[in-house]
């Protein structure tokens, strides 16, 4: 894992990822993550404007936002996450932070089973804030991953057991989102004993394998959130975050 690149603009260190997102941010010293809820999702066409306007009521830059959560109707086809992909970091473009192809956000994009948005929505955004005194605590976020490898060509030849959800292929795809959050808390200099919680997205029956795929290695000491949800692209069935912010706060 490629160690992480300081984005003093912003206040943050991230994890250097894919064009449209890093694969994890942690603050820097004198600054710590906030994690601000969103009670009703807003719709993307909304969402930037009011994150601009929550930054700013805070004396923040918009090159504070430092991770999103997204809700999106269903999966996506490669090509139309990429193209949904371009219009996203486009903002991130006006604000300073998305630069020659390389994207300080993380970010966790998955499509609800139960009360899908009709549209893609803003669930939930980060930004660093000036620390609040003295704190032994990182605070930090890590973006979604699902069981596909990073890298470039179509999403069914990257995914571990692609098309098969028996429990055994289950199994594996946990192990592999597992040590991709592993890694990517490592490249931050962190571990599981250092996050809030862990959130789980997947719309199948996991919950007899989490002794046996997280207990042992710590995931569950924070817990971990259960999201009957499915990935952004056709053919990932589960995806993981970790969060660890000094907050969260619910707008």
């Amino acid at each position: 894992m490629t160690q992480a690149i300081r984005f003093d603009a912003g206040g943050y260190r991230y994890i250097p990822s894919v064009f449209q997102y890093s694969a994890g941010i942690a603050a820097l010293d004198g600054f710590e993550v906030e994690r601000a809820c969103l009670h009703r999702p807003l719709p993307m066409s909304q969402a930037f404007a009011f994150v601009e306007r929550h930054l700013e009521a805070l004396g923040r830059p918009p090159t504070a936002f430092a991770a999103c959560e997204l809700r999106s109707p269903a999966p996506f086809t490669d090509q139309g996450f990429t193209d949904f992909n371009r219009f996203y970091v486009a903002t991130l473009e006006r604000w300073g932070i998305w630069r020659d192809g390389a994207n300080p956000v993380a970010r966790t994009n998955v499509c609800p089973f139960y009360d899908a948005p009709s549209e893609p929505v803003m669930f939930a955004f980060s930004y660093t804030v000036p620390a609040r005194g003295a704190s032994a605590r990182p605070s930090f976020v890590i973006a979604g991953g699902g069981e596909a490898a990073e890298g470039s060509g179509p999403y069914r030849d990257r995914t571990v057991r692609h098309g098969e959800t028996h429990p055994e292929a289950l199994r594996q795809k946990l192990v592999f989102v597992r040590d991709a959050m592993e890694a990517r808390l490592a490249a931050l200099g962190l571990t599981w004993a250092d996050a809030v919680q862990a959130q789980l997205y997947t719309v199948f029956d996991i919950g007899h394998l989490f002794g046996d795929c997280f207990g042992a290695r710590g995931v569950l000491r924070p817990g971990v959130v259960w999201h009957y949800a499915r990935p952004p692209v056709v053919g990932l069935d589960v995806e993981m975050d970790v969060m660890g912010p000094a907050r969260t706060i619910v707008i």
